[in-house]
């Protein structure tokens, strides 16, 4: 029997089974000598990618939106627009949601978490230690792909949000401050489902992804990368350069599974107690963008604190 991919539930404490789209499919891919062979041209070159993307993007993958919200419990008041309003699957995949939806803590001492996913957290991450996520190691320095200098985030907290195919899949800043221009880095298409995570080394290294360098109030410099992943249409940013505000979008992913990974310099952030404790066993959390995650070590609010969702 495979084992299932298991999380907290944040909001209840309750452990949870993931609900994962094309199960069958993904574990023979990574779990059988045939689909192995034929991850060569899925994932290696992108074409299975770019051919889901398209057929997601045609009008006749309207009809998937209702039976797919429903069957994963996604609550359609939500949406920015009624369901039978959106052009294909790939619109409503990667559809804004109503502005009260995902409210951000406007405290400037609190971390938010940038996205809807379950999340890891790493507060210290010491070279040549990678960062072990579910089983799949990346060191910082291959993760930034010479995108971005990795000296500032020697020895720091790395933030860790992995967003499935149900998740709401805009990304959003974290907290005030200013952000560089985005970079992307020439990758592969591997899943980032913890299915694929345990068979690839560094996978989060090895697929397309972009590196956008940040400088936070209350936290300093932040490396922002989102990774993509076996199914990504894209990665599209829709912010620009200069200076940026709690809660505004950064961009968003289109159709399949998708990753954040943010990467602190050592001393800036101090997580939240439990989602300390529950990554140092591999479990991940699951949150909503605008989610306490942590504070600032140093600044307003800094006394960062017991830990908990608010």
């Amino acid at each position: 029997m495979p084992e299932p991919v298991r999380y907290r539930n944040r909001c209840t404490g309750a452990l949870e089974t993931e609900q994962i789209p094309s199960e069958a499919v993904l574990r023979w891919l990574y779990h059988s000598f045939s689909g192995a062979c034929c991850r060569v041209g899925l994932c290696r070159l992108g074409l299975g990618s770019r051919l889901i993307g398209w057929s997601q993007s045609r009008s006749a993958s309207r009809g998937r939106i209702a039976a797919f919200a429903q069957a994963f419990g996604i609550d359609p008041s939500e949406a920015e627009l009624p369901l039978e309003r959106y052009p294909s699957f790939n619109a409503f995949f990667s559809r804004r949601l109503r502005p009260d939806a995902r409210p951000f803590d406007p405290d400037p001492g609190t971390l938010c978490s940038p996205a809807d996913g379950k999340v890891l957290v790493f507060p210290q991450v010491q070279p040549p230690a990678a960062v072990p996520v579910k089983g799949a190691a990346v060191e910082p320095t291959a993760l930034l792909g010479g995108a971005d200098d990795a000296a500032p985030f020697v020895g720091g907290a790395c933030l860790v949000v992995r967003l499935a195919p149900p998740d709401y899949h805009r990304f959003h800043f974290p907290a005030a401050g200013t952000a560089g221009p985005s970079r992307r880095v020439r990758g592969q298409y591997h899943s980032v489902n913890p299915i694929a995570l345990a068979r690839v080394p560094g996978v989060l290294a090895r697929n397309v992804r972009t590196v956008t360098r940040l400088d936070l109030d209350g936290f300093g410099p932040v490396a922002y990368v989102e990774v993509g992943a076996l199914a990504v249409g894209s990665i599209v940013q829709t912010s620009h350069p200069g200076p940026v505000r709690r809660g505004q979008e950064k961009g968003y992913f289109q159709f399949g599974g998708s990753t954040l990974v943010l990467l602190f310099r050592a001393g800036s952030v101090v997580f939240d107690d439990d989602l300390v404790r529950d990554s140092a066993q591999g479990l991940e959390n699951q949150v909503r963008a605008g989610a306490r995650l942590g504070r600032a070590a140093f600044g307003p609010g800094s006394a960062a604190g017991a830990g908990g969702p608010r």
